[in-house]
């Protein structure tokens, strides 16, 4: 064994006390390459949030057969019932709508609950006791919001009806989808918005943000990823022009068209992969360390 170390042995550096991972020479050679050429995504101009927390899933998201119910009762419940995705529904460059619809009712909206009389009487009959937000035995946990109300303020809840980024908080495989559908995530998701927002959900699914950045975010059992904020924040990516990113904003909406139709979409994949590989202009050898890496 000591012969083995002495011979294939390499010397590590860790010079802070950030988390770190091990890769081999090659490997550190491109992260760096990487990682010197960007800048932490805490100091692009991004807002990365939460999904939602109703505080009680069973109440407030409801399947398709109910929302039209409520709807044919009263027309004005079209306003806050409102499509939304779960974790387990984001794929890579897509998704699979379960058909399942939030009531969206927000503290920072103050709505009167009365003016939706079919919601109203939906939730009352639910439980008032069980939506009241006391903190008592049977109740949701104590906040200074409504009966009716979401757990959560959301004073955000304006940006899930722009372009945004939706991945999974917990995951094996990565997957990051650019909604132009105004879907609203449970607290299974992260969001980001801003004005990067397409060029990043394709350096987020390249073959080279796995190569160098997948051991950034911790392995949890099963080998699932945890991908919170405060691991998304330390990562370095080239910040790129308007120009730049209208052109990555037209490749993943024909990427992601495909997808919807089934399509197989291998080649765009990679041409996007090639895209951004030139963008940090890497040698051959650095593209064929890489490869491409599907993880779906």
């Amino acid at each position: 064994m000591t012969d083995y170390i002495k011979l294939h042995g390499t010397t590590l550096e860790f010079p802070s006390g950030d988390s770190w991972v091990i890769l081999n020479p090659i490997e550190k050679g491109i992260k760096e390459k990487i990682e010197q050429v960007g800048i932490p995504l805490k100091d692009w101009d991004i807002s990365i949030n939460y999904g939602i927390k109703t505080g009680c899933n069973e109440a407030f998201i409801i399947d398709k057969q109910k929302r039209d119910e409520l709807i044919k009762k009263d027309k004005k419940s079209v306003e806050i019932i409102r499509p939304i995705l779960r974790g387990r529904d984001i794929k890579r460059y897509g998704y699979e709508f379960a058909e399942q619809y939030l009531i969206a009712t927000f503290p920072s909206k103050k709505y009167n609950i009365d003016d939706y009389p079919a919601v109203r009487d939906y939730l009352i009959n639910f439980g008032k006791k069980k939506l009241e937000q006391s903190g008592k035995p049977g109740a949701r946990k104590k906040t200074i919001h409504k009966w009716f109300e979401t757990q959560d303020t959301i004073n955000y809840s304006d940006d899930f009806s722009k372009p945004k980024i939706i991945y999974p908080n917990m995951t094996k495989y990565l997957p990051f989808f650019y909604d132009t559908y105004s879907y609203f995530t449970n607290q299974k998701c992260f969001i980001i918005t801003g004005n990067y927002t397409a060029f990043l959900t394709a350096f987020f699914n390249s073959s080279l943000f796995k190569f160098c950045f997948r051991d950034n975010f911790p392995e949890l059992q099963g080998g699932t990823r945890e991908l919170s904020k405060v691991f998304f924040d330390k990562i370095a990516v080239l910040q790129v022009n308007c120009e730049i990113v209208k052109q990555f904003e037209e490749k993943v909406i024909q990427l992601q068209s495909l997808k919807e139709k089934k399509i197989n979409t291998i080649e765009k994949e990679i041409e996007i992969d090639n895209m951004i590989f030139d963008l940090y202009q890497l040698t051959d050898n650095d593209r064929k360390k890489i490869g491409f890496i599907k993880i779906h």
